[in-house]
């Protein structure tokens, strides 16, 4: 198995904490969990640089490499989280009939809780079908912050 890296990145939402192996990003969780000896690599890094833009409204795509592990079913909502188009919103019903399984509205919803790779895979754009917020491991203030920096920064790239 290869080693795995691990940092924190402070940014306009708190402390986030990155984990990576050599070849991909494996997890942005909003919960510090950072090892006493911290080890960056070049994968966090570039996952820190996208996010620096990201945050100033620069980048509305990120390209860092990511490995996904989950079940089947999860990681077709995870794909399908990743084609949402940035500053605009879906519902779970939106999700569940885009991986081709329109019943799965509560299993969608399963799946974007246990999304490893908040905000790069854009688990906040997902919102009730009623156009409520909805659950976000950050809080939902925070799902809040991130669909409003995105709507107030879609023409700035």
């Amino acid at each position: 198995m290869s080693n795995l890296f691990s940092t924190t990145y402070e940014g306009p939402l708190g402390t986030l904490t990155l984990t990576s192996n050599k070849d991909a990003l494996l997890g942005i969780s909003f919960i510090s969990k950072i090892r006493e000896e911290q080890e960056s690599s070049p994968v966090l890094e570039m996952a820190m640089q996208q996010l620096d833009a990201y945050f100033k409204g620069k980048l509305q795509q990120f390209t860092v490499p990511l490995e996904l592990h989950g079940t089947a079913f999860q990681e077709s909502v995870w794909k399908a989280l990743s084609l949402v188009p940035y500053g605009t919103v879906v519902s779970y019903q939106d999700i569940a009939i885009a991986i081709g399984n329109p019943k799965a509205v509560r299993a969608v919803g399963m799946a974007n809780n246990k999304n490893p790779i908040s905000i790069i895979i854009p688990c906040h754009r997902v919102i009730g079908k009623q156009g409520s917020l909805t659950g976000y491991a950050g809080g939902l203030d925070k799902k809040q912050w991130l669909l409003s920096h995105e709507r107030a920064n879609q023409s700035n790239t």
